[in-house]
């Protein structure tokens, strides 16, 4: 860095370069690159000149480096921005398709876009047809010159749901849960006697729709096993109030309202933003009171 937080090309440069060789991977072979992109006069020439110096370069005509980021959408969530990055990507990746990144109008007249073959995200994109895996490149730059750049690719095909089944030293989770623990063990007893009467059905199946399609309540129960035998002596265990090395019951915590996620953004993309919630949101403008009386000398 130049100094605690102003960003450095060169370094940027190098981490990338360095980051490409520990893949043994060239430019043109990663499809896009999710930025740090704070949106800021200084971070964002800095960052895109590198990505031009770098992913631009050697590339096919028809197929530039996307360039997006997902603090248009959430803002910047501080430690866990490359974390968002990451969750983001793996979404495209599954998905196909590179989404727009927002509040773009037109592309920075601060930066030299034909250094390089580098294109904004304006727009979603389909994940453009290659012959190789999808991969995409995703920097997170933090205070004092913490400079990470990962490369992702997309996992190899799976096998269809018809084709998959649990192999041998597979273990499958059965969730469930109640509001008391007299309807816990009703639960367990219920699902024991549904399973009995449906031989045919797998535990994958049994454990993904009770994961996927039951409300969760305060008294919890799992039965682990690798086999239907194990699941259901968990079950039955459950059901007669014993111990089992194939179960673990608890009773979740109450914290209903009492988390708040904040999205603050970073710079000065929203100036005023505060002064205006201070007018317009009573709530707000009474927890700030509230700090201010607290933070008072």
């Amino acid at each position: 860095s130049n100094g605690l937080t102003a960003p450095n090309g060169p370094s940027q440069q190098r981490v990338i370069r360095q980051a490409l060789a520990n893949a043994g991977l060239t430019p043109g072979q990663v499809d896009a690159v999710e930025a740090h992109g704070t949106g800021t006069k200084l971070g964002d020439p800095i960052e895109a000149q590198a990505l031009l110096a770098t992913y631009g370069q050697d590339r096919p005509a028809d197929r530039p480096l996307w360039l997006g980021s997902v603090k248009s959408n959430i803002g910047h969530t501080q430690a866990a921005a490359g974390a968002a990055s990451i969750i983001k990507m793996v979404m495209a990746l599954n998905q196909g398709l590179l989404p727009r990144t927002l509040h773009v109008d037109e592309p920075s007249s601060r930066i030299d876009w034909e250094a390089g073959a580098v294109s904004l995200l304006t727009e979603e994109v389909r994940w453009p047809a290659v012959d190789r895996p999808r991969r995409v490149g995703i920097s997170s730059f933090g205070v004092s010159g913490t400079n990470a750049h990962a490369v992702l690719e997309e996992a190899p095909p799976v096998e269809s749901d018809e084709e998959q089944s649990t192999r041998p030293g597979d273990v499958m989770p059965w969730v469930i849960s109640a509001r008391t623990a007299g309807a816990l063990r009703a639960q367990a007893r219920q699902l024991r006697e549904y399973v009995d009467q449906r031989p045919e059905l797998g535990i994958a199946e049994v454990a993904h729709a009770l994961a996927t399609t039951r409300s969760a309540f305060e008294h919890r129960a799992v039965a682990v096993g690798g086999n239907t035998v194990e699941l259901l002596k968990a079950l039955d265990a459950l059901v007669q109030g014993e111990p089992s090395p194939h179960l673990v019951q608890g009773i979740a915590s109450d914290e209903t309202g009492k988390t708040v996620f904040v999205f603050p953004g970073q710079g000065t993309q929203w100036a005023g933003m505060g002064a205006d919630l201070l007018d317009t949101v009573p709530v707000f403008a009474e927890s700030i009171a509230r700090c201010e009386t607290a933070l008072a000398p």
